[in-house]
């Protein structure tokens, strides 16, 4: 179940904007989800609940960075978990963007493979425009 985060997660997005688009008529704009949509929503996967905040493990089982963010580009499509990593007791850690499809989920974590600390240590660090 855990395997189908990102592709559930994706097919939500991509239902709504499609539905959104679809119900947009000339001259007026459905507000809200319809009824028939909850169901859909129901049944998908909570970034909050399901993803934010996840450590990130590599395939020696190493625990290499926690899940931060989620950024969202502008066409809608999610690209890119900010993960922060480094750092001892939540000190001299920092944010490093990695695209979302290299995150596996599995056994309520996730898996990057060919991940190591010094190599997510070695990335350039991630900063929020302002």
């Amino acid at each position: 179940m855990h395997k189908t985060v990102v592709p559930r997660l994706l097919g939500v997005m991509m239902f709504l904007v499609a539905a959104n688009a679809a119900a947009q008529v000339a001259g007026s704009m459905t507000i809200g989800v319809p009824a028939t949509e909850l169901v859909t929503l129901a049944k998908g996967w909570s970034v909050k609940n399901q993803i934010l905040g996840k450590v990130v493990y590599n395939e020696k089982d190493e625990k290499v960075g926690q899940v931060e963010d989620i950024i969202v580009t502008p066409d809608k499509a999610i690209s890119y978990a900010i993960l922060s990593v480094g750092g001892f007791l939540g000190l001299g850690e920092r944010d490093v963007a990695i695209p979302f499809t290299q995150l596996k989920a599995g056994d309520g974590k996730f898996l990057l493979r060919g991940a190591t600390k010094d190599a997510l240590k070695a990335l350039p660090a991630f900063s929020y425009a302002k």
